[in-house]
């Protein structure tokens, strides 16, 4: 009974570790961690982050992706999508930053490493070249201040000031021109843990009918 028992449980974590191992670069993910609300969630679509954040998608964007990973302390949102470069510069115009744009002096220490690296492409803190980035608060003429960030990460690049997401529901927005031609946009935010429902997971059954 003991050896069937031993079986059963390695199996079980053989499973669990071929789930992690299945994630895609255009998947929203599964979660990677134990308990209710933790680490990448399922079902999550481009559509539905966009609406989240309060920031569109253009009808010609390509390559579209997103994902949103809960924590103990804060839940995440990333998206992005590419544009041509023409088109990014009107997105940018569109969805203008508090303050202006910025672009990188250096690399910042402790930037995320495992944000838009889920979705397999490189974290665009890690650039130094051809990146923009700014904070950008979908509805807000203004963005409110706060002494201190409200238990979200700095912003990127040496941005001391943070801003106050919880009302004003600010994106880091980032804008990486990757070619002549191309630009890719990245949002990342944060919200209180269980800000809002997630969408169902898909589920594996066939429909009825």
């Amino acid at each position: 009974m003991a050896a069937g028992a031993l079986v059963l449980v390695g199996a079980a974590v053989v499973a669990g570790l071929l789930l992690i191992d299945e994630d895609g670069e255009s998947t929203s993910g599964r979660v990677k961690e134990t308990g209710p609300g933790i680490g990448w969630a399922e079902g999550i679509t481009p559509a539905w982050m966009s609406g989240h954040m309060g920031l569109d998608i253009p009808a010609t964007a390509k390559s579209a992706q997103a994902a949103y990973e809960g924590t103990s302390r804060f839940d995440t949102g990333i998206l992005t999508f590419t544009l041509t470069r023409a088109e990014a510069e009107t997105y940018l115009s569109e969805h203008p930053p508090q303050g202006k744009w910025l672009e990188p002096i250096e690399a910042q220490a402790g930037a995320p490493v495992h944000d838009f690296t889920h979705l397999g492409l490189p974290e665009p803190e890690s650039f130094k070249k051809g990146i923009r980035y700014g904070s950008v608060c979908p509805g807000s003429p203004k963005a409110t201040k706060s002494p201190e960030p409200s238990g979200a990460p700095d912003m990127p690049y040496g941005m001391e000031d943070g801003y106050d997401t919880s009302d004003e529901r600010c994106v880091s927005l980032y804008a990486h021109e990757y070619t002549p031609q191309r630009t890719r946009i990245y949002l990342r935010a944060h919200f209180e843990p269980g800000i809002s429902p997630l969408p169902s997971a898909p589920s594996s059954s066939p429909p009825a009918g």
